[in-house]
């Protein structure tokens, strides 16, 4: 292998919008079947390759590291559905996990077998039976990713769906659980996400249209063939998205349709399953909704918890049989709190919001009395819903939400709950005593001690005056911290961010961040604008003509860390993944002196280019996050001032930069980083392309390889804050 750089041939492609010409000599590279784009990618790999090639040790220790701290053979925490509790295995040396479950003891049996209980070495649950091996059924593929994965109400069938090549175009059958064999029943390119209907008569499941938007729900009878399925909705327009599902109290079948900013959604009778949807609010633009059933004093209700004049979202009742009805406020809006979701259970509600950064959760007891509690409600006593009862935490940061729930009537409600230092627990709660009982955490082999590990909250400036939120977490005794917790010698460090969808950057363990953290690393978590940390505002205030706030945001981060005295410019490195890779690629437009290197997984750095084309994957859908450039030349001109592949400039002191992608990515094409680093160095950056030939936009599947894969990433970003010695 070489050294050398590959160097892409120019090939001017000119697009014209708005009357602004753009030659853009690197677009030959779209052409994926093409042998020349195939060699010139095989080139990249082997440059990266070599490159990297004295990290060779450093990844290995890190694999190894990451290994012997998992516990290989293990079981997840049963979840009881129907007569059976449900769980999942993983075996040492196998790169999948085994669906299993094993029969319910009796009718009031809610205690699930606890892993110190059984044998995860064996089949040691009594009546255990597998139910999917993943290992076998991935058998000569390279890559494998199980999407549906539902059972039967009478738990005799099995409806499961696979991707074999990455592109999230999955296979759905249906298997017999008594012989464990598939049915002649077969529905190639299908979405994941199918369900059975209660009777077991049925299968739903969507389909995409050519730009990878789901846009069908189908009616699959078992035992007729895929071709006489049912359209049970099919939206026309390009900038919604199709799903279906089960309400928990599985009354109704749901299906809903959704852009980034409007939704509406129907509703089938569960006990009808071929009646047709009705209605439940018309679509109005702007107006997101989400429905929920609930029983309350023996009437069906809809819990509807919605943005209509509420930027942080409301819950509201109607009536199940006239959702026109004028809606009653369970919850109002209040420009603090943004709320989430509500699960609807037999005897209570569950409310999922988040209020200053952080993820909450309150209870309330349909029966009007206030759940058991070690706090105090809010809200108002009606004689139908009880008080909010929030469930309190005593770490200053930490991630909670609800776990597996599938039933209906039970007296326990699931939570999952971690944080920086805290490994995944579940845990279950009891809400007539209030108490809350740890089912699993997660192990970490190798002797952890969270209470060597501290996290903290940190808040930076923005250039607008807006304080940003930034989670650290680094090792007590390699970072030297004062009494008051500044620290009082710069420390190599890692800024992550994201600030996309209004998707929250959670407090949250990782196994893998070890190897950073026990190398004297901090970790720090820029909760950038366009994010969701701090409610709807946030998420406004960093999208569409508001975007350039999430790469100011970051610059204010990586600044305020440098200022404060947490680390240096030659000790700070960036990471980001998606519409986090198009944060890095401006942030390294921005502010390349900041760092000593910039990680971006499957970045999304030639947004422009992709926005302007509704033929390709998602394109017309994301209009509502970026803003339509197709047609609106402002939005043309702004997001043409910021996409980092048509603003790399020449001279600028870019840091060595590693662009990671996947061949068969239909989110973010491959084309993308392969063009931005074609160009970057052609402008005399330092810039490698690392692409995974057999995987899709979550990278490589198994857990070996995707433990390879971070190693791989983990001892770059070690090298470039000069740590791989």
């Amino acid at each position: 292998m070489t050294e050398s750089a590959p160097v892409a041939k120019k090939v001017p492609f000119e697009r014209t919008f708005h009357g602004d010409v753009v030659v853009d000599e690197y677009e030959w590279l779209r052409a994926k079947d093409d042998p020349e784009v195939v060699a010139h990618l095989t080139a990249e790999n082997a440059y990266t390759e070599a490159r990297n090639a004295h990290l060779a040790p450093l990844r290995a220790a890190i694999f190894d590291e990451i290994k012997s701290r998992t516990l290989e053979t293990d079981l997840s925490v049963p979840v009881r559905e129907g007569g059976w509790w449900y769980y999942s295995r993983s075996f040492e040396g196998r790169q999948y996990g085994v669906q299993c479950r094993a029969p319910i003891t009796g009718p009031d049996d809610w205690t699930p077998p606890r892993p110190a209980e059984v044998d995860a070495a064996q089949a040691a649950v009594p009546g255990e039976q597998v139910l999917f091996d993943a290992n076998v059924e991935a058998a000569g593929h390279d890559f494998f990713s199980l999407g549906t994965f539902d059972v039967s109400t009478d738990g005799t069938l099995l409806a499961y769906a696979v991707d074999v090549e990455g592109d999230e175009r999955y296979t759905l059958r249906v298997r017999d659980l008594a012989t464990g064999a598939d049915l002649d029943d077969e529905v190639p390119d299908t979405s994941s996400g199918a369900f059975f209907s209660p009777d077991g008569r049925f299968v739903f499941y969507t389909t995409v249209d050519d730009a990878w938007r789901p846009d069908t729900v189908w009616r699959h009878e078992l035992g007729t063939p895929a071709s006489a399925d049912v359209t049970v909705f099919h939206e026309p327009d390009e900038a919604f998205w199709v799903g279906a599902g089960l309400t928990r109290s599985r009354h109704y079948i749901e299906v809903g349709a959704s852009s980034s900013v409007t939704s509406e959604s129907w509703l089938i009778d569960a006990d009808a399953p071929t009646s047709a949807p009705r209605i439940v609010w018309p679509r109005r633009d702007g107006v997101e909704y989400e429905v929920e059933h609930a029983i309350v004093g023996g009437e069906d209700r809809l819990l509807i918890l919605h943005n209509d004049g509420a930027p942080n979202f409301e819950l509201v009742e109607v009536p199940a049989s006239d959702p026109s009805a004028t809606p009653r406020v369970l919850i109002g809006h209040d420009p603090a709190e943004r709320l989430e979701g509500v699960d609807a259970f037999a005897q209570r509600l569950v409310v999922e919001y988040r209020r200053k950064g952080l993820t909450r959760l309150d209870v309330l007891e349909l029966s009007g009395a206030p759940a058991a509690h070690d706090g105090d409600g809010v809200g108002d006593y009606d004689g139908a819903y009880g008080w909010r009862v929030e469930l309190k935490f005593d770490e200053p940061l930490y991630t909670v939400g609800m776990g597996a729930n599938p039933e209906w009537h039970q007296p326990t409600i699931r939570l999952g709950y971690g944080s920086m230092v805290t490994p995944s627990t579940v845990l279950d709660y009891e809400p007539a005593t209030g108490e809350r009982r740890v089912l699993k955490q997660q192990p970490v082999l190798g002797g952890y001690d969270p209470a060597r590990y501290a996290q903290r909250r940190e808040w930076a400036v923005a250039e607008d005056g807006t304080r940003v939120p930034i989670s650290l977490v680094y090792r007590r005794d390699l970072v030297d911290a004062g009494n008051d917790g500044a620290p009082g010698m710069p420390a190599p460090l890692e800024l992550y961010g994201y600030g996309s969808y209004e998707h929250s950057i959670d407090p949250s363990f990782s196994i893998a961040r070890l190897s950073l953290l026990d190398r004297g690393v901090v970790f720090a978590v820029a909760h950038v604008r366009g994010g969701g940390e701090l409610g709807r505002f946030w998420y406004e205030d960093g999208k569409k003509l508001t975007k350039k706030n999430t790469f100011t945001d970051f610059v204010a981060c990586a600044r305020h860390l440098i200022d404060s005295g947490w680390t240096t410019p030659e000790r700070m490195v960036a990471e980001g993944g998606s519409a986090g890779g198009l944060l890095m690629g401006a942030v390294a437009n921005l502010a390349p002196e900041l760092f000593a290197g910039i990680l971006a997984d499957v970045p999304f750095v030639d947004a422009l280019t992709s926005i302007l084309d509704p033929s390709l994957p998602l394109t017309v859908i994301e209009w509502d996050e970026w803003g339509d450039p197709l047609h609106d030349a402002a939005v043309y001109e702004y997001m043409r001032s910021y996409t980092p592949y048509e603003n790399v400039r020449l001279g600028a002191a870019y840091p060595p930069i590693l662009a990671a992608t996947s061949l068969n990515d239909t989110r973010v094409l491959y084309v993308e980083p392969a063009k931005w680093v074609a160009r970057l160095r052609e402008l005399g950056a330092d810039a490698q392309l690392k692409i995974e030939m057999a995987a899709g936009h979550g990278g490589v599947s198994g857990r070996y390889n995707a433990w390879r894969q971070r190693a791989w990433e983990l001892a770059w970003l070690l090298d470039r804050l000069g740590l791989a010695g």
